[in-house]
């Protein structure tokens, strides 16, 4: 593909054509795009549309072509380890790398943020080895701007943001020593002009009042937070005062010119002093010895920022990594007096906590305009980014050093507020930000699963939720008062493992009134306070607190209302309902058999409804669980019941299949195998016969999230097919294919080896006989290509299961026909080292019980060339049963990654009620005590022999540890 007018032209129609109103015309564009993305040259005549001047190539032009370029790096630059291929030439390669950056640094804005964010997707596999000149390139802009620092500030920008872009990974990458060579090496490189930089940006700050040279310094704070967070550099900390001095004065500042008129957008000077509070931070939490000079003055700034900083939104990001570090600070020992004095605490409560935890009128905005945000935000611990969380996590800080006064100076105010709301109901948000504070001061340890489950016991929390929070739920109107309803709810949910038992009970029927509220926020928290509630367990016995029996008399009210949220605007495919109505089902069990015939209908219509756009994931997989119990909970007790079911969903199945939805994808093949599984055996039923060709077409096998369940519903099929028919039935070839693809795969070997297993145990022997030779070629060739721990596991057991099946003998003299002593050469290299390796109950039996077997049925071991291996396989067993596993793993584990896959795709995820019960081939055999009767066995058909092979291969003082061993299991080595 040449870089040509006419190509460069072709391109640019083909770029505006992906923005075409006609969706055909789109997708035709898109498509071609892709087709043409492998060729040499293509990413070289995107960047040089990109860089045309403005009269050639407008700047839609230009970002069109800048997204399709970034999303072409990420795509494509790659290259896979398995294959070691690239799907991008290799000179385009060097090209790119070569011209990116500066194209990049002459950009408009919105095309500039595009080719950083590619520079940092190639910076994330090629730099610093394979791309050690990026750091002097953008250092090179720094010296520019520094002559010239009032002109063109795009370019400094742009390389500091490409900059910014490239080391935010060290916030997140776990330590390693090529992550520590990386970073000493941008620091020899960057600090000191970064510095620099720093300081001369400052100094123009004090006479400059242009927003563009204050991202300067937004953008230089954000990487010095990147380049701290691993570690404190030595040039930091050598140059620590430069920075925090200059922090300091950052904090101080005020700008009218860099307000914005608007309550919701952050100002540059804000965001500023947002991220420097997050690096004080940082060096309070990471690096309190080398920052504790600083501490002090600074407690005092951010104090007086945060008392004069307003409640508008557009300040929240400020209040709350301000908040933040007034909490680190609270919990050091050193800085207790700065803390340690009724009228400071005073302070805090009225000026800083109490104004904080306030329901804003934002807060109320929210709640009414966008329930899903809220709950979000409230329940779902999503609050972190909110000041109320912030100021909670400050009390908290404060009650755990100073639980007495704390609790009296924060006591007068909730008891104030509460008054407040008694006197006069419309001042609901004191009693609001009252409950809020109690909750935050009780609190001393939670978990997702319990709520609280320690408190604090300076605060009865039993009277509270009497005297203030159950006449809140059971105000006879429901749609009153629906933010308080809410914070009663929650209240409830929070402290639902602490409070007595009968107390919670006792909410039940308010809770279920509740779910009829109009408030989408009160009649959702009802429906989630429900799904916990029936989780709870007592604690003495571990019996569920509400069972069948407690929840029968108003159970038939409580689903009624469930099913009826779903029918309402703004909660049709709420997950906190779908968990309910799961939850329900599961505590009346049997009970709720009789109202299935009406309610599995609506279930099926639901899915039907969401199967056109599925975008609430979680919904969706409550929603296939409960249908997944509904099966589980009739067909257990009456299988014939099956076909009722297939009935009803066979027709949303295939609409999922022929309209290849693949978030439901993985669902379906899991619904398909435990309905199969409920057939008996030999009947697996016309409709499955007619799918089971669809199930071995390739393409559904290029999805990782297919993978789990078409394996398991594979086997389902294997299962159920009479013996008779497997060959005609199942088309052995196709499966085996399935077989060779997914083991040569490092990430789904596994599931090749449950397939084969599971064939194995299932297949007439003289149907399978004739491939069995292939398919442990085909093992051997994966085991010389790619030997990864994972592998080596799933194969030692795979041919000791194989051994129980078939016979120790015939398995020896298999292996050996591939290669002549093939047998001896996987005892010695690969079983007797990685036995130990092997893991779970079940694998280590078959494992035990089929060394057992090779040890005494094969004559090869016991009178033949393998006789040197006996003693030392004897060993093996016993180290297995005795010892722990062996945790060391090959080096190819590091590279262990799903092949070919770094984009997204639809994911799996496992239905609790349609998983599949371990299976136990060996079922009723003890290992150890079929060890016994074997010995004992060969030693009465060949007397004297064991001994001798007992004095071969291992040490004196191992024979000795051996026997007595097998002494204590009643064997005598004759």
């Amino acid at each position: 593909m040449e870089i040509s007018t006419n190509n460069i032209n072709n391109l640019v129609k083909c770029l505006q054509a992906t923005l075409s109103p006609d969706p055909s015309e789109r997708k035709q564009a898109e498509n071609f795009l892709l087709s043409i993305e492998c060729n040499k040259n293509y990413p070289l005549l995107l960047l040089h549309i990109i860089s045309a001047p403005n009269d050639v190539n407008v700047d839609l032009v230009k970002q069109i072509g800048s997204v399709t370029f970034k999303n072409y790096i990420k795509r494509n630059w790659l290259i896979d380890e398995d294959t070691l291929q690239s799907k991008i030439h290799q000179e385009d390669r060097l090209l790119i790398k070569e011209q990116i950056v500066t194209v990049m640094l002459n950009a408009p804005d919105a095309v500039q943020k595009q080719l950083s964010d590619a520079i940092s997707l190639i910076g994330k596999y090629d730099f610093p080895d394979n791309w050690p000149n990026l750091l002097t390139t953008i250092i090179e802009n720094f010296a520019a701007f520094a002559n010239a620092p009032t002109s063109d500030l795009a370019p400094i920008n742009g390389a500091l943001e490409t900059a910014h872009s490239l080391f935010r990974k060290y916030r997140f990458e776990l330590k390693s020593q090529k992550l520590w060579t990386e970073i000493k090496f941008v620091l020899d490189t960057l600090a000191k002009p970064l510095t620099e930089l720093f300081v001369l940006t400052m100094n123009l700050c004090e006479v400059s009042k242009d927003p563009k040279v204050f991202n300067v310094i937004l953008v230089l704070t954000k990487i010095f937070y990147s380049l701290n967070y691993q570690d404190l550099p030595e040039f930091f900390e050598d140059n620590m005062q430069i920075w925090i001095s200059n922090f300091q004065k950052l904090l101080e500042l005020e700008i009218k010119e860099l307000e914005t008129q608007s309550d919701d957008e952050t100002g540059i000077l804000h965001q500023i002093q947002s991220q420097i509070c997050e690096n004080i931070s940082l060096y309070a939490q990471k690096y309190e010895e080398e920052f504790s000079s600083y501490m002090r003055s600074l407690v005092t700034v951010i104090w007086t920022l945060l008392i004069k900083t307003g409640s508008q939104p557009k300040y929240d990001t400020l209040v709350i990594n301000a908040l933040q570090f007034l909490s680190t600070t609270v919990i050091k020992p050193q800085y207790r007096d700065l803390f340690d004095d009724p009228s400071v605490f005073s302070a805090i409560c009225e000026k800083v906590a109490i104004p904080n935890m306030q329901f804003k009128a934002s807060d109320e905005e929210l709640f009414e305009d966008n329930p899903e945000e809220y709950i979000r935000r409230d329940i779902e611990g999503s609050d972190v980014d909110t000041r109320r969380r912030a100021a909670c996590d400050l009390v908290k800080a404060l009650s755990k050093e100073f639980e007495q006064v704390t609790m009296s100076s924060f006591g007068l105010y909730v008891k104030s507020m509460l008054e407040q709301y008694a006197v006069n109901e419309q001042n609901w948000r004191s009693k609001d930000a009252a409950m809020f504070l109690v909750t935050t001061l009780a609190s001393r340890g939670s978990t997702q699963r319990h709520g609280t489950t320690k408190i604090s016991e300076l605060v009865n929390i039993e009277e509270f939720t009497t005297l203030h929070v159950l006449p809140e739920l059971t105000k006879p109107n429901i749609n009153g008062m629906p933010v308080m309803k809410a914070d009663a709810i929650k209240y409830i949910v929070t402290f639902r493992s602490v409070l007595p038992p009968h107390l919670i009970v006792s909410t039940l029927p308010a809770l279920t009134k509740l779910l009829e509220a109009e408030s989408v926020v009160v009649r959702i928290y009802a429906a989630a306070a429900i799904d916990k509630i029936l989780l709870l367990k007592q604690p003495d016995t571990k019996t569920p607190v509400i069972d069948a029996a407690t929840l029968t008399p108003f159970a038939e009210q409580l689903i009624k209302s469930l099913f009826g949220i779903l029918t309402k605007p703004g909660s049709e495919e709420n997950s906190h309902t779908m968990k309910a109505i799961m939850r329900t089902f599961f505590t009346l069990k049997q009970q709720i058999i009789p109202l299935l015939a009406e309610l599995l209908p609506v279930l099926t219509d639901k899915l039907t409804i969401v199967a056109r756009n599925p975008s609430q994931p979680e919904f969706n997989h409550f929603l296939f669980e409960t249908i997944s119990f509904c099966v589980k909970l009739v067909c257990t007790v009456t299988p014939e019941g099956v076909g009722s079911f297939e009935g009803v969903l066979f027709p949303i199945f295939q609409i999922i299949l022929q309209q290849d939805i693949l978030e439901f994808m993985p669902y379906t093949f899991q619904l398909l195998a435990q309905l199969l599984e409920f057939h008996s055996p030999g009947n697996v039923g016309d409709t499955y016969t007619i799918l089971y060709p669809f199930l071995l077409t390739p393409v559904l096998w290029e999805k990782t999230s297919n993978i789990h369940p078409l394996v398991r519903l594979l086997r389902s099929y294997v299962r159920k097919t009479s013996p008779e028919n497997f060959e005609k039935s199942l088309n052995l070839n196709g499966l085996l294919g399935v077989f060779q693809k997914l083991i040569a795969s490092k990430s789904q070997d596994q599931e090749g080896f449950r397939l084969l297993k599971t064939i194995i145990e299932h297949c007439p022997m003289e149907v399978l006989q004739s491939q069995m030779k292939n398919i442990f070629v085909l093992l051997f060739q994966r085991l010389t290509s790619s030997k990864t721990t994972k592998f080596i596991r799933e194969l030692i057991v795979f041919i000791f299961f194989c051994v129980i099946k078939y016979g120790a003998s015939f398995m020896v003299d298999l292996i050996d026909s591939i290669q002549n002593g093939m047998f001896g050469m996987l005892l010695e290299k690969i079983m007797l080292p990685d036995v130990q390796k092997v893991t779970g109950n079940i694998n280590k039996k078959i494992t035990a019980v089929g060394i057992i077997k090779v040890l005494t049925d094969t004559q090869k071991l016991i009178d033949g060339p393998y006789a040197q291996f006996w003693a030392l396989l004897l060993q093996s067993v016993v180290c297995l049963f005795e010892l722990p596993e062996d945790e060391t793993v090959y080096s190819e584990d590091r590279l262990l990654q799903d092949d070919n896959d770094n984009s997204y795709e639809a994911g799996y995820s496992q239905l609790a009620f349609a998983s599949e019960t371990e299976y136990d081939p060996l079922e009723g055999v003890e290992a150890k005590m079929f060890l016994g009767q074997s010995l004992t066995k060969l030693m009465n058909q060949l007397p004297g022999r064991v001994s001798i092979l007992m004095s071969q291969g291992i040490t004196e003082e191992r024979r000795a540890q051996i026997q007595n061993y097998l002494i204590s299991l009643n064997v005598q080595i004759m």
